[in-house]
């Protein structure tokens, strides 16, 4: 089974110390147009097509959007509403 939610891990901007940016995707229920689990964050911004392989094709939510592809897709463990999610 498929995990329901990532962390995904962008690199940091230029001007941000090389700090990196984590996001945390959940499941959307939907296939993407690979056939594979479309994710997304709760404001529906980021959305990613995961597959069981790791692999991640990120897919645009609005028009004019350039998506960045993260370094690192990881599962999160954990369930429910606030199982697992990072501090």
């Amino acid at each position: 089974m498929a995990s329901q939610r990532f962390a995904l891990t962008f690199p940091g901007d230029p001007g941000s110390h090389g700090e990196q940016d984590v996001v945390v995707v959940e499941s959307t229920g939907v296939t993407g147009p690979g056939g594979h689990p479309v994710y997304a964050d709760p404001t529906g911004i980021v959305r990613a097509e995961i597959s069981d392989r790791g692999e991640v094709r990120m897919l645009a939510s609005g028009g004019h959007q350039m998506p960045r592809t993260p370094m690192t897709a990881e599962p999160v463990p954990g369930g429910g509403e606030q199982g697992g999610l990072p501090s």
